[in-house]
Order: structure tokens, then C-alpha cells, then sequence
């Protein structure tokens, strides 16, 4: 996706939509996509950054987001649980018909001046809905974010993103025996580190805290 966006002239706009169940990393993927672009423009848009905004309010945020992304030639825009900013309550169901349609325009805009290019990656844990409402349609293609479920996809991220050695990623894949998101992968990662006397993430700590958060 970033070097389609960085190197191709006829690809101004690409979006990408991440779906799949919470938990399971979408979030972590996206914000890894973006700032391993070194794109100059990076920009997370979430329902927690709206709390108590009106919907006008809400969509002038977010066209004040993307109306700042064009002025850079290489943008980032995350739309982070889409669901959540277009206000959905699955009880009617209800949601902003208001926001839903400023980002069903936006997410076609491209960028009005020559050599400005825009990469949007928004997520979401309901595909079904966006579907319904024709906000998965709006985004250039799809990708679904599964949880961990083989080993050798647990290493991998133990090795890359939370740089351990092969030995110990290969060690706790093989102790992992139910499914596991990214997120909860990472966040163990990170409460290990924190209770190890050096910055390295030890077998033994890994595991402890793994069983604190009840794998």
C-alpha cells in the first residue's frame, strides 16, 4: 500500500479497510503501516478524541484532518473503529447519519492539487454494518486481521514487532495454545518488559504475564 501510494502517479487516493475481531490487532497493524511510511503527514482520527463533540462538530474534525492531508505529498489518515465515530448503537440500530456521510465523500476526495497523494486505513470489528451502509464499498479494498492462531504467526510477531530472539518467540508460540490477538500479544510483550531488570524480554516473564491475562 505505501509504495503504491508513494510511487505510482495514477494512485492519488488508496484506502484500505481492516476488519476483524477486537482484539485481534487491526489498530497495531495500521499504526505500524503508518509510521513505517515516514510519510511527513500522519493523522488518527478516533471517537475518543470527539467525546461530547456535536456530529457537526465531529465533521468538521474530520474534514479539517483530510483538508490538512492534502497539503503534503505523502498523507496519512487512520480512521480508527469506524463504527465508533459514526456513533453505531446496535439497538435500532442507530448511528450519525451526519458523520456517515462526510466520510462516504471523503473517502472519495482525492487530493485536489497535482502530486499530493493520500493513503486512508480505517478499521473496524463490524464489517457487516459498514457493509449495509456502503462505508466497506467506499474504501478501495479490504483486509481481514485474524487472530493468532498457528505458532509460527505468533513467532513472527514476537520476533519483529516485539523483538525477541528466535529461540524465546519460538519457545512461548509453542506455550500459546489458544487464539490471540496482536493487541494482547504486544500488550503482554510490553508488561514483561516492564517487569524484567533489563529492556530484553525474558521466556520466564513472558509467560508468567501471559497467564495473568489468562492464556
Amino acid at each position: 500500500l505505501v509504495e503504491q501510494v508513494r510511487g505510482s502517479e495514477k494512485t492519488p487516493l488508496l484506502s484500505c479497510l481492516l476488519k476483524g475481531p477486537n482484539a485481534s490487532g487491526k489498530t497495531a497493524v495500521a499504526a505500524k503501516v503508518a509510521v513505517s511510511s515516514g510519510f511527513p503527514f500522519i493523522r488518527m482520527i478516533s471517537a475518543d478524541e470527539m467525546i461530547g463533540y456535536s456530529d457537526i462538530s465531529k465533521c468538521q474534525q474530520i474534514h479539517k484532518a483530510f483538508m490538512d492531508s492534502y497539503k503534503s505529498p505523502l498523507s496519512v489518515i487512520l480512521l480508527d473503529d469506524i463504527e465508533r465515530i459514526i456513533d453505531y448503537v446496535p439497538i435500532g440500530p442507530r448511528f450519525s447519519n451526519t458523520v456517515l456521510q462526510t466520510l462516504l465523500v471523503l473517502l472519495k476526495k482525492v487530493p485536489p492539487d497535482d502530486g499530493r497523494r493520500l493513503l486512508v486505513i480505517g478499521t473496524t470489528s463490524v464489517p457487516h454494518l459498514l457493509e449495509d451502509l456502503g462505508l466497506v464499498q467506499a474504501f478501495s479494498l479490504t483486509q481481514s486481521i485474524s487472530l493468532l492462531d498457528e505458532p509460527a504467526q505468533i513467532e513472527e510477531v514476537l520476533r519483529v514487532a516485539a523483538h525477541m530472539s528466535e529461540t524465546d518467540a519460538a519457545s512461548i508460540a509453542a506455550a500459546i495454545k489458544q487464539p490471540i490477538g496482536i493487541k494482547n500479544l504486544l500488550m503482554v510483550a510490553e508488561m514483561a518488559r516492564q517487569g524484567s531488570k533489563s529492556d530484553a524480554v525474558g521466556t520466564a516473564e513472558f509467560l508468567e504475564c501471559l497467564h495473568t491475562m489468562g492464556y
